[in-house]
């Protein structure tokens, strides 16, 4: 069963956004499985960095449209983005060193960030962006 789901909720009415939200998902969800067969850091170590990769792909992409349409909260939201990058790379680091290894803790941490990110901050820029033709 996969940690987290797609809702029709988590929609911020921006195709690209919610495509790069799904794809968020699917690597939360491909982390989760590797950690609930025990497959070792062979495995855990190629998704994790799959997510910090696609994470800062996605946090590009939704800054560049808020820059390019004046959002007023986009200091705001950068540095939310900026705190998430730095605490999924220490855990990477950790992983990597062999201090830490991915857990249920880390992957409710990344699970509730994900779910708490979209329904929040960015259910916030929505409407702006959409009021500015953006869809």
């Amino acid at each position: 069963m996969a940690l987290l789901n797609w809702k029709d909720e988590y929609s911020v009415n921006i195709k690209a956004i919610d495509t790069q939200h799904k794809k968020l998902i699917e690597l939360i969800n491909l982390l989760h499985e590797a950690m609930k067969q025990q497959k070792g850091k062979e495995a855990l170590k190629p998704v994790l960095q799959q997510l910090i990769t696609y994470c800062g792909t996605h946090f590009a992409a939704e800054e560049k449209l808020m820059m390019t349409h004046a959002y007023p909260e986009f200091n705001e939201h950068r540095d939310k983005h900026l705190k998430m990058t730095q605490k999924v790379r220490a855990l990477q680091e950790e992983v990597n060193s062999g201090k830490a290894s991915i857990t249920i803790e880390v992957m409710n941490f990344l699970k509730d960030w994900l779910d708490k990110h979209i329904l929040g901050t960015d259910k916030k820029y929505s409407p702006y962006l959409n009021s500015k033709g953006v869809s």
